[in-house]
């Protein structure tokens, strides 16, 4: 019986022990930023119809082309927001550190 009141022991102190080395949450509410309906818009694909002629063709390369700026500049849009949102934490977080000091 006294091995087991033991083995208790020691597993209850080192579970609670191992809680007391961790962090508590950050009671800082980090800003989140909504991307543009844009940037998360599926990018378009032109496909030539059956029995493409010449001019089908020269459409699909303009009609590519024009696809192909809006999805890069859609891209760009969505990126540029995520590192916004990053550096809005960054600083949210940098701020609060210096409080709590």
């Amino acid at each position: 019986m006294r091995r087991w009141i033991l083995t208790a022991f020691v597993s209850f102190a080192g579970l609670t022990g191992g809680c007391a080395t961790r962090l508590p949450a950050s009671p800082v509410a980090l800003p989140q930023l909504t991307p543009p309906p844009a940037a998360e818009a599926p990018c378009e694909v032109y496909v030539l119809p059956p029995n493409a002629t010449r001019a089908d063709l020269d459409e699909g390369y303009v009609r590519r082309g024009a696809q192909i700026a809006a999805c890069d500049a859609a891209r760009r849009l969505a990126l540029e927001t995520l590192k916004a949102e990053h550096a809005l934490e960054a600083e949210a977080l940098r701020r609060a550190g210096r409080k709590g000091r």
